[in-house]
């Protein structure tokens, strides 16, 4: 962590806002901006009840292309935040409040020290399987919480299928489109479909940077992208991160490859609110398309080496022109030949 500093005017103003600090003493606020994420201005805030983190969505991503989102996500983030609490306390952080004036989020302080990334773990070559399948069962209980029939309300608090177009589906399948114009049809399919099959809320953003490996289990983070839509779609996109960290770690391979097996069958047990068969489809459609989008998209991994880019690009390639049914028939792309 850095040297501690005073907190800008917006995190003090949210403090106030969400009753947690006094406004007569918020000037005195000392605090420090975390690093690594491209999305949203976060810092560790000290207060007398102790250490708070306080984030705030921006309009522009740090990334090298133009990418801006409404800021409007942290609203959804604070409404996932409060039902996925409902399913299991120990999977989300703590909502301690949101205010709409700087739609700033204030969160239960996680110490890295018994909360480490999964994503440094995993690029350390340190692999836990059973992250993964805590993992997989999270999200499937988060899925079936939050369909129509379990949470009535939830089609409409998530309506933010704009937010998804601009966070999502347009950086990630529209910019690879123009890179690759022969694969135009297949993911302008993907698009369409997340809306034609959206049947709970999706979080969007289910990476290993945003799962905290906690005493308790894994800890996700980051639902900015909450958006009612396509459940196959969350699974798909841990799927991609993992065979792409096999590219990148070939040595890691096998138990990278047994990470996303056991990932899957442990979300899948949950998968009752439609057929198993259809969904794993259509899981298989993004994940190869989100391995392209990760290479080609606007926001490519930082850690694949230009021949390791080459190399998986070419492997998917024919994978998302022709997306199979079955997430084993994309086992040829855990090898590195």
């Amino acid at each position: 962590m850095t040297k501690l500093e005073p907190v800008p005017s917006w995190l003090t103003e949210a403090l106030v806002n969400c009753g947690l600090a006094p406004s007569h003493d918020s000037s005195s606020i000392m605090g420090a901006p975390l690093t690594g994420g491209v999305s949203s201005d976060i810092w560790v805030a000290f207060l007398s009840s102790g250490p708070v983190c306080v984030k705030r969505a921006l309009a522009r991503l740090r990334v090298a292309v133009v990418w801006e989102a409404p800021t409007e996500r942290s609203a959804s983030e604070a409404a996932w935040l409060a039902r996925a609490r409902r399913v299991d306390a120990t999977a989300v952080p703590r909502l301690l409040g949101y205010d709409p004036a700087t739609r700033a989020l204030a969160l239960g302080w996680l110490d890295p020290g018994d909360h480490p990334q999964w994503k440094d773990q995993l690029l350390c070559g340190h692999i836990d399987g059973g992250v993964a399948v805590a993992l997989g069962d999270r999200l499937g209980r988060f899925h079936a919480a939050m369909t129509s029939a379990a949470d009535p309300d939830a089609p409409l608090q998530f309506a933010n299928q704009a937010l998804f177009e601009s966070l999502r589906l347009e950086p990630y399948f529209g910019t690879t489109a123009v890179t690759h114009p022969e694969l135009r049809v297949p993911l302008a399919r993907l698009r369409a479909d997340f809306v034609t099959n959206a049947s709970t809320v999706v979080h969007g953003d289910v990476s290993p940077k945003n799962v905290l490996v906690g005493p308790t289990g894994p800890v996700l983070l980051d639902a900015e992208c909450a958006t009612w839509g396509d459940p196959a779609f969350d699974p798909a996109f841990l799927l991609s991160h993992l065979l792409l960290k096999a590219r990148h770690r070939p040595s890691d391979r096998l138990a990278l490859q047994r990470c996303a097996d056991d990932f899957w069958t442990a979300y899948v047990s949950r998968v009752a609110w439609e057929d198993a068969a259809a969904l794993e489809s259509r899981t298989t459609a993004y994940w190869a398309a989100l391995v392209l989008a990760r290479i080609d998209g606007s926001s490519p991994l930082e850690y694949l080496s230009t021949v390791q880019r080459d190399r998986a690009r070419d492997a998917v390639m024919e994978f998302v022109a022709h997306p199979p049914d079955r997430l084993a028939d994309l086992d040829p792309l855990w090898s590195d030949s």
